[in-house]
């Protein structure tokens, strides 16, 4: 299911604070840094619209969320969604995912990695492309404070077992614990658009949890 075009940007946003290059990341990535205080940090990895991060946000004002998005255009729209919010408590970065935690994040510093919807690469020599692959999976679990969780959601079967597989294979992180699926309290009550989307058109969405051991 591809991408929808995106509305023309607010030209009146600020988005300032919100918007980041990957040479605005400190090295290692601290809070107090990049927030102006601590709390538990979570990292979406792909985050496309903001959608996630903006009702994550609104809803644990206690916590810190940063994204990270590939393409500018969407990074800029998600972080306008935030602007136009007041929300200090998320931010995103323009930058691949698998560079931010290879070269930023240290070790047992995350309290979540968020996974939802990332692009299946259908075509057999194309999955290599894939961002759940074993050396990301392993820079996760280094990651990941002690509890800290893995959540990682797709509408793709055979990407969603097949990632399943890997993280057996080449971590030691405890799961998979199943995820409820919960009816939305209003129109955008879902973790992404994606999820939206698919669930609107009756499509399944397959969904799992993973643990860091102490």
């Amino acid at each position: 299911m591809g991408r929808r075009a995106l509305r023309k940007p607010d030209p009146s946003l600020d988005l300032t604070g919100y918007l980041l290059s990957f040479d605005d990341l400190p090295q290692p990535l601290q809070t107090t840094a990049l927030f102006g205080r601590s709390g538990p940090l979570e990292i979406e990895v792909g985050s496309g619209k903001g959608l996630f991060l903006q009702n994550a946000a609104i809803r644990h004002p206690d916590r810190l969320y940063l994204g990270t998005e590939v393409a500018q255009k969407y990074a800029r729209h998600a972080a306008g969604r935030l602007a136009k919010c007041g929300l200090t408590g998320a931010k995103i970065v323009v930058s691949d995912a698998l560079r931010v935690f290879s070269e930023r994040i240290a070790e047992a510093s995350l309290a979540a990695v968020h996974v939802y919807f990332p692009d299946p690469w259908w075509k057999k020599r194309h999955k290599k492309r894939r961002v759940m692959v074993p050396a990301f999976l392993k820079d996760i679990e280094r990651a990941l404070e002690p509890g800290g969780r893995l959540h990682f959601w797709t509408d793709v079967e055979e990407y969603f077992h097949s990632t399943l597989e890997l993280i057996a294979a080449e971590t030691d992180l405890a799961g998979p614990f199943d995820v409820p699926e919960m009816p939305p309290e209003h129109d955008l009550d879902y973790r992404t658009h994606f999820e939206r989307r698919t669930r609107l058109a009756g499509g399944p969405v397959y969904r799992a949890e993973f643990e860091r051991k102490p």
